[in-house]
């Protein structure tokens, strides 16, 4: 009991630092709410690129998108039109000065080697093949001193180029160069083997972050210039974003209310748990940044009807469980645990889909498929966890007296209370059925 009352109050802290999380952070809405911008940018031609070619544009597109929007949650709308202008619509919450810099900044991360006189001193520097396309992965992290440092992993090229050059350099600087500015210069101390590299340079949180995106998304692989820019206007509006709360209000609140006519207290327990639900999934839509659209407001009222679903399955099963004779405490856990396998099959089944759908899918799909998974994965914790920790919290190891609080007929109990006995006084004589 000491371990539930623990898990309670855990889930009441958690709960109000979402409530808390809800009323500071503003929500972000998508173009079709509330509008944005629209930047049309221009793929240019160089000295080295005579032409632009439609493989060139489509790395344009994909490191552009990765700039914007990292994390995949902003509804960034990028398309192409013509041979070679891209068309980039943002949200109004954007900022759109850093917009601007992420589209005009290339990006270059490269390594060069020192060129040393007769005595050992670095004149001057030169290419040495490694750059950021070795790159795999890049990482805020600290240091030792607690300053902020840029960790970099190295593909497997790039890890033989590194190796290489720091044997070959041991002893002398190596120097860093990110857009064609040195940021770093450290001395190779021995020669690395495993791929790792870290940058220091007196970075911000805020430059390394920036840094680190850069990084990630890639080189421009072809330079572009802004052409136009304008605000657009919302598709759908404050009108339909009114509707859609009206129907999802509508909608939870008919839920609410069939729960408790149908399944009476454990059906108040579920629509707290339901509440507590919507909270935490709605506050870690605000921490993650996601901005929803009018598709990703449908599937966080979907995730609200599977979360329902799984009670659903769970208080059957413990009807099922009272029907045969078991006592109260026996009957809400092995109802918890015979619809679990149940729960997460579907859960599992509907995680899968979200993800093919988001890795797949349009911008306003993957909007979809996010707030559903998100909302999907937080139903089983709501369902198994607050339901069952409530619902041993307020019968405790009771006896069902009033079946009619778990929507039952006395005549169901006395029913099952009778075969039960019967089944034990047979057990005593060493008669089974």
């Amino acid at each position: 009991m000491r371990n539930k009352i623990i898990l309670f109050w855990a889930i009441i802290i958690i709960t109000i630092i979402s409530i808390a999380l809800i009323v500071v952070k503003p929500t972000r809405l998508g173009l079709d709410l509330k509008g944005g911008s629209r930047i049309v940018i221009e793929a240019q031609t160089t000295e080295t690129i005579a032409t632009v070619t439609q493989d060139m544009m489509d790395a344009l597109k994909f490191t552009i998108g990765k700039r914007i929007d990292p994390k995949g949650v902003a509804e960034i709308t990028i398309q192409q039109i013509g041979e070679r202008r891209l068309l980039i619509e943002i949200p109004k919450d954007s900022n759109l000065k850093e917009v601007r810099e992420k589209l005009s900044q290339t990006a270059e991360l490269e390594f060069k080697k020192p060129i040393v006189d007769e005595h050992d001193n670095v004149v001057d520097w030169e290419s040495s093949g490694l750059t950021g396309s070795d790159v795999e992965k890049a990482e805020v992290g600290t240091d030792q001193a607690g300053h902020w440092v840029i960790n970099l992993s190295f593909t497997s090229q790039g890890s033989r180029k590194f190796a290489k050059l720091t044997k070959e350099f041991f002893g002398l600087p190596m120097a860093i160069y990110f857009n064609g500015t040195s940021i770093s210069a450290p001395v190779i101390r021995a020669e690395i083997t495993d791929g790792r590299c870290e940058i220091s340079g007196n970075f911000t949180h805020e430059d390394a972050q920036k840094t680190v995106d850069y990084i990630n998304a890639g080189a421009l692989p072809v330079p572009a210039k802004i052409l136009e820019e304008n605000s657009v206007s919302p598709t759908l509006g404050e009108d339909s974003l009114n509707q859609s709360k009206f129907a999802g209000m509508l909608g939870i609140s008919l839920v609410i209310l069939f729960m408790i006519f149908y399944y009476r207290v454990p059906g108040i327990i579920a629509d707290i748990a339901l509440v507590i639900y919507s909270l935490i999934v709605f506050a870690i839509f605000k921490v993650a940044g996601v901005t929803l659209t009018l598709a990703g407001i449908a599937g966080f009222i979907l995730s609200i009807g599977m979360a329902v679903d799984a009670n659903i399955l769970i208080f059957e099963r413990t009807k099922e469980e009272l029907k045969s004779g078991r006592t109260l405490f026996t009957a809400i856990n092995s109802g918890f645990d015979r619809a679990f396998t149940s729960i997460f099959d579907s859960n599992m089944s509907t995680i899968i889909t979200c993800i093919i759908l988001y890795c797949l899918g349009s911008n306003i799909v993957k909007g979809f498929a996010l707030t559903l998974a998100i909302g999907v994965i937080v139903s089983m914790f709501s369902a198994i966890t607050v339901t069952k920790n409530f619902m041993h919290l307020m019968f405790g190891t009771k006896q069902l007296t009033r079946p009619g609080l778990f929507g039952l007929k006395e005549s169901d109990i006395n029913e099952a209370y009778s075969a039960s006995e019967t089944q034990r006084e047979k057990a005593k004589f060493g008669v089974l059925d």
